[in-house]
């Protein structure tokens, strides 16, 4: 599957099969079921909106505001540079990457924290050339989140790779064609979801299929980290990445992470070798010495206000199973579908309705689908496009009910009805989308 064209088990909505009446019956009872897993009193949400952006900018984490002005105020106002080490700002990369562990699936000391997804994609890559310097092809998707490909273009010419495009699901046939030809891979590198469409790719097979072939898997978990389990040590991943402002709550902008499998941890070579990273930082040395732990990934001083952010929303997930987050996730994205399908006439659901193959999102393709969501938006439901014809439905697990995938279906339901989306308010888009 290079993009949305493609996508197996699409569904057309047809029309109302399930009356108003049992599908908020339905709702309140699913709601009861998983009450144990509600955490919107753990969130800032403004009232009368239905939040389903939260696969490109999660809700803001109770208690985050108020972290972030003590950052401010005490940390850096009052204690200044002493702040370093009085309160521990120069350990927070690796603190807070083994905060984030258990949620990736990972023991501590394999991820740190910094820096943008874009920079850590790149520094990984290099990462996987050097740990693999006899082999020269790169496997990746052709409908990869365009930042993933760019960069592996660019890491590619530079590293001396030729790029193999293919789907996850065609990742061990090409893997084998690929030792047939005498070209074998060095690397396959994927998104564990599509981020326009929900598919859940397998990535345990992918893994397993990559190591068989002798090459290492790299994954972006953008759209996966905090709404799934990954388990990244369970199933020998090599190197990931991902951002930490969609389902992991941290803010916008917040910084990224990098995932290094302990047993490759002292091979890895920063292809950026930043003070941060050195054995000895502050001995000021001329040539570069990595540490012997995962902090050899840090390059310079991180944004420590949003690094600090991150660390106090990460507190949402408190107390809480990944696993947990998942159920209630699919339940609600399961229930989203099947309100859709009873609202609303004539569109195109891309995201697959098997759970063993569904993110946290809910995609639907329509010719304007561009004047859907501002239309849906100006009656207080968020959702987001993408280009050409997607609406996106993302669904954060721990703040979102039963009962505001019923609104929301309802309001996608009303706004075709009336024609708003061809409003030209909605419909004409602006620079920015």
């Amino acid at each position: 599957m290079a993009g949305c064209a493609s996508v197996e088990q699409n569904d057309a909505v047809h029309g109302p099969t399930t009356s108003s009446a049992e599908l908020e019956a339905r709702a309140h009872a699913l709601d009861a079921a998983h009450g144990g897993t509600d955490l919107r009193e753990r969130f800032e949400l403004p009232a009368a909106v239905v939040y389903l952006d939260g696969n490109s900018l999660g809700a803001l984490p109770r208690g985050v505001a108020e972290r972030v002005a003590e950052v401010v105020r005490v940390e850096w106002g009052r204690d200044l540079v002493g702040s370093w080490n009085d309160h521990d700002w120069w350990d927070a990369p690796r603190r807070v990457g083994d905060r984030l562990a258990p949620l990736l699936g990972a023991a501590p000391g394999q991820v740190v924290v910094g820096d943008s997804t874009t920079v850590r994609l790149f520094q990984t890559l290099h990462a996987a050339a050097r740990l693999r310097p006899d082999r020269h092809v790169l496997v990746t998707d052709p409908g990869s989140f365009p930042t993933d490909l760019y960069v592996a273009d660019a890491v590619a010419q530079q590293a001396g790779w030729t790029v193999e495009h293919a789907t996850p699901d065609e990742a061990a046939a090409t893997l084998a064609r690929l030792d047939e030809e005498g070209r074998p891979a060095a690397a396959v590198a994927f998104s564990q979801v599509d981020y326009r469409t929900g598919r859940l790719w397998d990535l345990p097979g992918v893994t397993a299929a990559a190591h068989r072939a002798g090459a290492l898997a790299v994954w972006d978990l953008s759209h996966s980290a905090g709404a799934l389990p990954v388990g990244l040590d369970e199933h020998a991943v090599d190197l990931a990445v991902g951002c930490t402002y969609k389902f992991l709550n941290g803010g916008p902008g917040a910084p990224a992470y990098g995932y290094v499998a302990s047993r490759h941890v002292r091979d890895v070579v920063p292809v950026l070798p930043g003070w941060q990273g050195h054995a000895r930082p502050f001995a000021m040395e001329r040539t570069y010495e990595p540490v012997d732990d995962v902090a050899r990934m840090r390059i310079g001083t991180p944004p420590m206000i949003a690094l600090l952010a991150l660390e106090a929303a990460l507190g949402a997930f408190d107390g809480v199973t990944i696993d947990a987050v998942r159920a209630r996730s699919l339940s609600l994205t399961g229930f989203l579908r099947d309100a859709l399908e009873a609202s609303v006439t004539g569109v195109e659901v891309l995201t697959p309705h098997d759970p063993a193959r569904r993110g946290s999102q809910v995609s639907v393709r329509h010719p304007q689908a561009y004047g859907v969501v501002r239309a849906m938006a100006a009656r207080g439901v968020v959702g987001d496009f993408r280009a050409p014809d997607v609406v996106r439905l993302g669904v954060a697990a721990p703040y979102l009910t039963h009962a505001d995938m019923l609104t929301a279906a309802r309001a996608f339901a009303a706004v075709l009805a009336a024609d708003e989306h061809l409003d030209p308010e909605h419909a004409v888009r602006a620079a920015v989308t």
